[in-house]
This record gives C-alpha cells, structure tokens and sequence, in this order.
C-alpha cells in the first residue's frame, strides 16, 4: 500500500474520533506512569490521545509516529512543541532515543506484519518498558464490512477494485500473545472486547473511518455512491459491532 493510499482526512477524523478518544482513556489506566518517562505514541493519529500522554508525563517526553502525512501536520499544528511528531512507518521506526514506554490505539490492525510490528517496537524500548495497546481484533465490525465488499464487487464499482487487498489485519488474542513473546516480550497478556458503537454522525463517521480505505481505489465522482449503497445494506440505525484487541506486555 503507497504512502498516499494510507492517508486520512485529519481534521474530519479529529472531530469525530470521540469513540477512539474514549477507548484510549481507558486504556490510559492500564499505563503505569511517574511523569519522567520517555513515551511512543504509536498511531499518533490526529494528537488528540498524544496530547493525553502529554499531560501524563509533564517531566517526559512523548513521540508521535503515525505514517500519514495529513495526520502528522495535523498533530503537529496541535501539540506544537509539547511532542515530538514524526511521519515513519512503525515497522520501520527510527526514533532518537529508546523509550520507556509504548502506548497504541486504534492502529496495530493496519498493519499486516505484526512480527515485524513487535520486533521493532521491542527494539524502541529500553529494558523495562512496558507495551499498552489496543486495535481491532477478529471479528472487528464484521457484518459491515461484509457489506462494504459485497457493494465493492457490484457495478459501477467492481472494476476499480480489481487486485485491491484488504489493509486490515484484525488479529485474535492467542496468535498476539505468541508474537509479542516471540519478540522477546514478558509478562505478555491479550484479550478481546467487544465496544459496540452507535456513531452520532454515522454517515461522517463511516466515510471517515470505516470505509476510508475502500474509497481510495475510486474516483471522486463514485465516493460517495459507494458509501450510500453501503449503509442501505446495513440495519438502522446503525450499530458498528467493534471488537477490541487489547495487548499488555513488557520488555525484560
């Protein structure tokens, strides 16, 4: 997938990302902190969950990565100089100095090498570090996504998804344990969640999240016929069944 297919609409994404912003507080009480670390947020997205961190470790510092350049000028316009913001790759993540901590929400499921994932995280760490994530797991809105690639292979759209992969890679807890130990990690723990979702603006909040990586094989002109055609197919109102994929561990 090219650099410019993994871009969002930051600023929409900013504003209706309460449901992410939500799941990552929760999380936040998972993440041990002093207020002196050295922490990644890794998918920094738009800097709304950066900023949180921020606050968390006023004696620290915080590094954002997230690979869409729309997403980082965003967080960057938002945090200023409160964090440092970068536009990598995690795979293939290069950061000044090592960190004492690694906190991720909402991204691990676009990125199909989670081996590669871990390995590299691990490296990040300094000995002691600890790992707090959560992404989508397997099951992860299932119903509408069935929906999405059932639309996808009707005309007028099928011909623009010929040879178009799936991003996601929505893992289970026991296939995650075993590659975070793998790479090295201890005291690993995974579970999944269910988070059912009733988006306030479900049409935005599809658009925006759900099917953005649908829409990038198809001209402007059919965007937004693909998203109608989509939710007709789906119950309404509509409720996204998200599963969480939540992921403890620590590097020794």
């Amino acid at each position: 997938m090219s650099t410019r297919s993994r871009d969002w609409d930051a600023a929409t994404y900013d504003r209706i990302s309460d449901v992410q912003v939500a799941w990552a507080e929760a999380q936040l009480e998972r993440l041990g902190l002093d207020g002196g670390e050295v922490v990644l947020d890794a998918g920094c997205g738009s800097g709304r969950v950066t900023a949180l961190l921020v606050d968390r470790v006023p004696h620290g510092r915080v590094y954002g990565v997230d690979v869409a350049p729309s997403m980082v000028e965003h967080a960057r316009g938002t945090l200023g100089d409160r964090a440092t913001v970068l536009c990598q790759d995690l795979v293939k993540l290069s950061l000044p100095e090592r960190v004492d901590a690694v906190f991720s929400n909402a991204t691990f499921h676009w990125i199909h090498d989670h081996d590669a994932l871990f390995a590299r995280l691990f490296d990040a760490c300094k000995p002691g570090a600890q790992l707090v994530a959560q992404c989508g797991g397997t099951g992860n809105i299932d119903s509408f996504r069935v929906a999405a690639d059932t639309v996808a292979t009707e005309a007028p759209f099928a011909q623009f998804f010929e040879g178009w992969q799936r991003p996601w890679n929505y893992a289970g807890a026991a296939e995650t344990e075993s590659k975070l130990l793998h790479a090295g990690y201890t005291d690993v723990c995974c579970w999944l969640e269910p988070k059912p979702v009733t988006p306030a603006e479900p049409r935005e909040f599809v658009e925006t999240v759900c099917l953005i990586r649908h829409l990038d094989p198809l001209p402007a002109e059919l965007r937004g016929a693909f998203v109608d055609r989509v939710l007709a197919r789906v119950p309404q109102p509509l409720v996204l069944e998200y599963v969480r994929l939540n992921m403890t561990a620590r590097k020794p």
